[in-house]
């Protein structure tokens, strides 16, 4: 039997992206099912790869992309380097995504994929590969910018069930056995394709200017330092978070003084005075609403009066952050905006999830 799999599958290679470290995980369970069976495997985090040019595809190779879902599709960073990977010569590929996964009681409860499953795979499939699976692997969600963590008891038993499933999922491809269940859930992953998109376009940059490091951050480094995008950089002596971030959440998780938090009632805050007051002001000094009126097209209208605003929005929230930062550094702004995020609570946990292999 090992010597028939050897024969099929000479390499297998995966390529990852993880933040808090459930793609991580998920991606050596399947190494350690392949080295079962003396399969080479090469495992590979995309956020160190320097060059395109460092990508070769071996003939009769495996391959594997696994990341998590950010905003009902794969973060940028996945995205793009599915977007530059070389073409293929009809090799086999599998692409995983973690999901927010969630438990009530007895329950497991599902994550949604949005676009990471299906975007992806069409990308693939033009560039000449053959799809042999696609699977969502359902691990604890960790938006704490939007829930506390999720307890280590609950995490525990989420853990336990997807590492069985994952190496299930890893034998059914070792054995020459496609795996198809990110298919299961095709009609409502498409009804949310488009909050996918407006994820994709606005969503991460808001995101990216919600946190901020309180007066409890040491400058440490340990942000900078482990950020995989490098998204983090110092200004004015604290943490600065540059518009590359995509809020995979592990800076907030590692700060060894839980300093960086989510600025919650600064983002309510700005967005009521941003879509509620500026932008009106915007449009009316530009004239933009005349320039509008006169598109025949009404759709083509909303397009534009869309692509506008989405914009404007992002570019205020921008310059709002800097001025956000720089008052940081006065205690009574900084008390305030400590005390209405909700992250500073204790019963606020964090997720801290580690190396499980």
């Amino acid at each position: 039997m090992k010597k028939d799999i050897q024969q099929k599958i000479s390499k297998l290679i995966i390529y990852y992206f993880s933040g808090t470290g459930n793609a991580r995980n998920v991606t050596h369970w399947i190494e350690n099912i392949a080295h079962k069976y003396k399969i080479e495997t090469q495992i590979i985090d995309i956020s160190k790869l320097k060059s395109r040019k460092d990508i070769t595809i071996p003939d009769n190779a495996l391959i594997g992309f696994c990341s998590p879902t950010h905003g009902f599709n794969f973060p940028p960073i996945m995205f793009h380097f599915l977007l530059r990977f070389p073409r293929s010569r009809k090799n086999r590929v599998f692409i995983i995504n973690t999901r927010a996964g969630l438990k009530m009681g007895k329950y497991f409860l599902p994550g949604m994929s949005g676009l990471a499953q299906f975007f992806s795979a069409l990308i693939l499939i033009l560039k000449g590969f053959r799809i042999v699976g696609m699977h969502p692997i359902d691990l604890p969600s960790n938006w704490i910018s939007f829930h506390p963590g999720i307890k280590p008891k609950v995490v525990e038993s989420i853990y336990r069930r997807r590492k069985k499933e994952t190496e299930r999922f890893a034998l059914n491809l070792i054995n020459n056995q496609k795996d198809f269940k990110g298919l299961r859930t095709i009609l409502i992953d498409l009804l949310i394709s488009p909050i996918a998109f407006l994820y994709y376009i606005i969503g991460r940059f808001i995101l990216a200017k919600s946190f901020y490091a309180s007066k409890d951050c040491t400058n440490c480094g340990l942000c900078i330092k482990e950020c995989p995008l490098q998204a983090i950089k110092t200004v004015d002596n604290r943490p600065f978070w540059t518009y590359k971030c995509e809020s995979c959440m592990q800076c907030m998780n590692i700060c060894p003084e839980r300093a960086i938090e989510t600025a919650h009632g600064y983002v309510f805050a700005i967005y009521y005075l941003i879509t509620s007051f500026l932008v009106v002001k915007i449009y009316k000094l530009l004239q933009i609403n005349r320039f509008l009126d006169n598109i025949f097209l009404e759709w083509l209208s909303d397009i534009l009066l869309f692509f506008i605003d989405s914009v404007l929005v992002v570019l205020l929230f921008i310059a709002f952050y800097r001025i956000f930062h720089y008052l940081l550094r006065f205690r009574f702004f900084e008390r305030i905006i400590v005390y209405t995020s909700l992250t500073k609570w204790k019963f606020w946990r964090r997720y801290k999830i580690e190396k499980r292999f």
